[in-house]
């Protein structure tokens, strides 16, 4: 049976969510699947994608195949990574705590990347609403300024018709 590791689509029209699953390759796209790996959100900024890396391992070494975007998560995420560490330690070319310190150095880089991006956003959302707050400030003055020369206009005119009826 051959298997594939690819996404099942859930959520609302527009509001895509997806599961990553392990599914039969013959099995409709939202159909019955083996087992579900994790979860991802394209809605948010970046991405969350909650992945079961040792299950995705496991599957990929009994022979599944992801799909391309399933890959692309896999990839983020470290599951294949993972599994070409597992395929090293399988030949010898190093020992089980070699390819574990291998991939928590690469987990902690990643996790460093994407705390990096998630500040980065906040850093130039913040700066957005600064920039619409004093923009407001300047709309704000400048109505206040048009509105109060109207009023000392109105001021000169009166003082004029006074010194009008004196005479």
């Amino acid at each position: 049976m051959p298997v594939k590791i690819r996404l099942q689509r859930h959520g609302k029209k527009g509001k895509p969510f997806y599961w990553i699953v392990a599914a039969d390759a013959r099995s409709k796209r939202d159909g019955k699947y083996l087992e579900k790996l994790g979860t991802y959100n394209p809605n948010t900024n970046p991405a969350s994608i909650d992945l079961n890396v040792d299950g995705a391992v496991t599957w990929l070494q009994n022979g599944a195949q992801p799909t391309d975007t399933a890959k692309a998560i896999l990839s983020y995420k470290g599951a294949l990574l993972k599994n070409h560490l597992a395929g090293g330690v399988r030949k010898g070319a190093l020992t089980e705590e070699q390819a574990e310190a291998k991939f928590q150095a690469w987990v902690d880089e990643k996790a460093n990347k994407v705390s990096g991006k998630i500040d980065g956003l906040a850093k130039a959302q913040a700066e957005a609403k600064a920039k619409a707050l004093e923009a407001e400030k300047a709309a704000n003055e400048a109505r206040i300024a048009a509105a109060t020369p109207v009023v000392e206009e109105e001021a000169p005119a009166a003082e004029a018709e006074a010194s009008n009826e004196e005479e």
